[in-house]
């Protein structure tokens, strides 16, 4: 029972998200507070599956929202929703979609088509990370970050008479759909602590990614920028306020 409300709960906020990503911009300024900082996370991961005979990593593109929220002295609770998030491993081998029960495309003289096969997964990212803020505007953080896996497919990409061909075989049925693991980062927030946060991180997953495939953990390395909206501009005018 525990697990299907969670999987209802990271759902629900998936599905908000990708409206909440349009209002940060409009209301993140009404967000913030000297308690809360509200805003957008983006920036590139490098993902991979372990449990494969291939090691690339697999380069995407992520975006979300965040809450930095103050706790006690320098310490916070960050967390939020990456909602253009995804996990995945490049160059499959052969053996690999033999694992995985993928097709091995071929044309129409029964020769095998040469091209690109990758393990791609779409998700919903939800971090939980208690961040310790130095003085000299460095953070360092560490924490359990949850997921919803909720689209996978093995991608075959060939050059097919002269033209990018994409073929996508959905594999959904063969992952389990909740993801979670542990997330380590350092970070430095830019303009004496008023401005944007530029930060890394390393996410190991505990979980398998394939039911039937023992072993097959996500990974990914996080190179992100923190952008608050609005808490720059609140900031000056309090300063703005105690000059009067």
């Amino acid at each position: 029972m525990k697990k299907y409300l969670l999987i209802i709960t990271i759902l629900f906020i998936g599905i908000a998200s990708h409206s909440q990503v349009l209002i940060t911009l409009l209301l993140g300024d009404k967000l913030n507070s000297d308690g809360l900082e509200f805003g957008l996370e983006g920036g590139v991961n490098w993902t991979n599956i372990s449990g494969f005979e291939t090691k690339e990593y697999a380069r995407k593109w992520n975006l979300g929202f965040y809450f930095d929220i103050r706790l006690k002295n320098q310490w916070a609770l960050y967390t939020g929703v990456l909602v253009k998030s995804n996990f995945g491993v490049d160059k499959l081998t052969d053996a690999d979609l033999n694992t995985l029960g993928a097709s091995i495309y071929i044309n129409s003289n029964d020769e095998r088509i040469t091209g690109d096969y990758s393990q791609k997964i779409n998700a919903f990212m939800v971090p939980a990370l208690i961040r310790y803020k130095f003085k000299n505007h460095m953070y360092v953080e560490a924490g359990p970050q949850f997921s919803l896996m909720y689209k996978s497919w093995v991608e075959f990409e060939a050059d097919v008479d002269g033209r990018d061909a994409i073929f996508k075989e959905y594999n959904k049925d063969k992952i389990n759909k909740v993801d979670a693991g542990i997330m380590a980062g350092v970070g430095y927030k830019l303009l004496r602590g008023k401005g944007w946060t530029i930060g890394a991180k390393y996410y190991y997953s505990f979980v398998d990614v394939f039911k039937d495939i023992s072993g097959t953990k996500n990974s990914s390395i996080y190179l992100k920028l923190e952008i608050p909206i609005g808490a720059g501009e609140k900031a000056q005018k309090k300063k703005e306020e105690k000059k009067k």
